[in-house]
């Protein structure tokens, strides 16, 4: 869909959000204006965090509280021309976002923050993995 036909995805969320993760990707850009937009309408019911496409990280725990608070499911997710920094790997343990893209471990700038995730697992007591719950995960949880 276009990134501003509200209605269709709207409706695609109506048919399939219940059992089916629709992700506000251009939808949402990690615009929070666009985010509570998008959970008046009822067009999303997942975010795709990209950290640098909003331009702070401020906004960005402020765009994943909107919608955990919406009961939505968060991604954490890198951007195209990605390089070796593994931010992306803490953020989502941080914010308990539950869910990262980062692409397949094919090559070194991916593979990087899954190992990056491993070094966090094993730093953390009692590790809690997302599961089914991943569209409930509180931030508290990654305290």
């Amino acid at each position: 869909f276009d990134q501003d036909d509200w209605e269709a995805w709207s409706s695609m969320v109506t048919r399939l959000g219940k059992d089916v993760q629709i992700v506000g990707d251009d939808l949402l850009v990690t615009n929070p204006n666009r985010i509570k937009q998008a959970i008046e309408k009822g067009s999303a019911n997942a975010l795709l965090l990209k950290v640098n496409q909003i331009g702070s990280i401020t906004e960005s725990i402020d765009a994943v509280k909107m919608a955990k608070e919406a009961g939505w499911a968060v991604m954490t997710s890198h951007r195209s021309g990605e390089t070796e920094d593994t931010f992306i790997a803490d953020i989502a343990v941080g914010l308990a976002t539950g869910q990262i893209k980062s692409g397949a471990p094919c090559r070194s700038e991916r593979l990087c923050k899954y190992n990056q995730l491993l070094r966090i697992e094993s730093e953390l007591e009692n590790p809690e993995y997302a599961g089914d719950s991943y569209r409930h995960i509180a931030l508290e949880a990654a305290a």
